[in-house]
This record gives structure tokens, C-alpha cells and sequence, in this order.
């Protein structure tokens, strides 16, 4: 896609129309706390609610404001992530689509938080006892953005300088 803004549009909007079916999904189908086996002693699906943010942290805090809270902060970064995929040039396709993916991600959990005042969460991977804290695609978005936003650092740690459109230019001479 040339234009980056209707990648964005695009892309974006694929991704947090598929979160929130597969939120929908699991919430209706599965009973809060219950585990279906998807793969035995490897991945479950399980609907677990999430009060706080990443891995479950200030889910045990008190407040009626929380949610408001945690709302605020994830739209100042989605605005954040807007503004920097702005300044990106539309040549950075691995930057821009990064910036895509934790945009899409934040967008998809701030829902939940607005209408669930919580967030649902539900691919459950575990080995043995050691269970990963549960996950869901907006979560899965956000982390697959910024492992390609990493890469993208290491592997053009100066922005992969654009070759020059056109033909080399010849000096004048004099």
C-alpha cells in the first residue's frame, strides 16, 4: 500500500474488529474461569477478566477510578503512537506497521475497559505448572509491534537510509 494512512485505517481496524470477536467469542461461549483444552499441557483457552494492566499488575487495587485511569493513560499513548507513526516517512513499512499493531492493540483493550470496566483475556500457556499470565490478540498486537519495532532498530539502527529516487546526480563542472 502506497498510502499509509489507509494501511493504517485499513490494517487497524482488521485487527480490532478481530479482537473483539474473539473477546465476544470467549465470553459468551466460555464461563468465566473455565478452561477448554486446545492443546494438551500447552495452551488452554480460558476467560479470565482482567482488572489491571499488563500481567494482571494493580488489578488488586481499589478504586472506582481505575478504569477511568487506566482509559486515559491508553488513549494519551494511542495519541502518542498516532503522532510518531505521523512523523514516520511512509518508506519505514516495518516502523509504521509496528506502530500499527501496538495502536490497534491499545485501542482493542481500551475498548474492554469502557465497556467491561476490565479487560478479557483468554489464551491461557502453560508448561507443567508454570502458567504465562493470560493474554488475548489486542495484547498479542501490542507485543508483536514492539518486537518488530526492536528488530527494525537493530537491523536499521539509523532509520535504513532510502537509496535517492532517480539517477545519481552529476557534479557541475566548471
Amino acid at each position: 500500500m502506497h498510502n499509509k494512512y489507509l494501511y493504517l485505517l485499513v490494517l487497524s481496524n482488521v485487527l480490532i474488529v478481530l479482537d473483539q470477536a474473539s473477546k465476544y467469542m470467549v465470553a459468551s461461549h466460555i464461563p468465566l474461569y473455565y478452561s477448554i483444552e486446545v492443546i494438551d499441557g500447552f495452551l488452554n483457552l480460558t476467560h479470565i477478566r482482567n482488572a489491571g494492566v499488563a500481567f494482571g499488575l494493580f488489578a488488586d487495587q481499589p478504586s472506582e477510578y481505575k478504569s477511568l485511569v487506566f482509559v486515559a493513560v491508553s488513549t494519551v499513548a494511542s495519541v502518542a503512537v498516532l503522532f510518531i507513526f505521523h512523523q514516520s516517512p511512509a518508506w519505514r513499512r516495518w516502523v509504521n506497521t509496528g506502530l500499527i499493531l501496538i495502536f490497534s492493540g491499545a485501542i482493542g483493550n481500551m475498548i474492554d475497559r469502557i465497556v467491561h470496566k476490565e479487560v478479557i483475556d483468554f489464551v491461557d500457556v502453560y508448561v507443567g505448572s508454570f502458567h504465562w499470565p493470560a493474554f488475548n490478540l489486542a495484547d498479542s498486537c501490542i507485543t508483536i509491534g514492539v518486537v518488530i519495532m526492536i528488530l527494525d532498530l537493530f537491523f536499521h539502527p539509523h532509520g535504513g537510509a532510502r537509496p535517492p529516487a532517480g539517477p545519481p546526480v552529476e557534479p557541475a563542472s566548471s
